[in-house]
């Protein structure tokens, strides 16, 4: 039994958990102790549904699950403060970046851990969650929490899930910003504001669809609509070009994995 949750911090990636469970019916809000000093409107809304909004301390010896989703620099008091009023059967999950399952399971008490590099569209069921445990009572927790709102993929190292957060975690920022710099070039073809959003963000939504529909891979995908001697491979001849996007791609995710690593020193 994965419930009660405790869930400490219940900001962005906490709050998009509890969206995407109450979408799934996953887990039922009677079933979540949430602990946030700021709690966000997703967690204001689990509590007018039922959920204990940092109850007292003797309520969190009930949980059976706990979700660590602080901020990786706080991480340390949150758990300092938690884990003496725990069952000690309670298993910890963690999305905390760049935190060791050695440093998580000593600050618990010993605990069975899994780490976790989830994407924030959890919140719509859509999510990528990479799960780590070297213990398989928690890798089983993790995915009976991921796996109703992801697409869960097992990392059979831990080195693997820093590189899971440069590669996933991070990856919806990265797409963001090409939706910008797209925007962008449209409008400096001319387009107004509105008009280039509209245009760019439905043409990307389309190909994500089509692509999440289609058995082909995404090297398939751009030859189909990549005449030769066109105006889709005049383009591609720069984006894929010696300093185009494969070179850029590579070194911004080097960049956010060494981060990664400096975050749990």
């Amino acid at each position: 039994m994965s419930t009660p949750i405790l869930i400490l911090g219940a900001g962005r990636m906490g709050g998009a958990l509890v969206e995407g469970w109450t979408r799934t019916g996953a887990f039922q809000p009677a079933d979540l102790i949430l602990c946030d000093p700021n709690p966000g409107p997703a967690a204001l809304a689990a509590e007018a549904a039922g959920a204990r909004l940092n109850p007292p301390d003797a309520v969190l010896r009930q949980a059976a699950t706990v979700l660590l989703s602080v901020k990786p620099q706080i991480w340390r008091q949150a758990a300092e403060a938690v884990a003496p009023l725990l069952e000690p059967g309670a298993v910890v999950v963690s999305i905390a970046a760049g935190v060791t399952t050695k440093d998580l399971s000593q600050a618990f008490e010993g605990r069975p851990v899994a780490r976790v590099m989830p994407t924030t569209a959890v919140a719509l069921a859509k999510g990528v969650a990479s799960v780590f445990a070297d213990e398989p009572l928690a890798r089983e927790r993790a995915h009976a929490l991921f796996a109703p709102v992801a697409t869960v993929v097992d990392l059979d190292s831990e080195a693997m899930v820093d590189a899971a957060t440069g590669v996933s975690g991070s990856g919806p920022a990265y797409f963001y910003a090409f939706i910008e710099a797209l925007e962008a070039a449209a409008q400096g073809q001319g387009f107004e504001a509105e008009a280039a959003a509209r245009m760019v963000r439905g043409t990307l939504v389309g190909a994500a669809a089509l692509l999440d529909q289609s058995a082909e891979e995404p090297a398939e995908l751009r030859r189909q609509v990549t005449s030769p001697g066109g105006t889709t491979e005049a383009a591609l001849k720069i984006l894929m070009g010696e300093k185009g996007l494969w070179p850029l791609v590579d070194e911004a995710v080097k960049a956010a994995v060494e981060r990664a690593r400096e975050l749990g020193r």
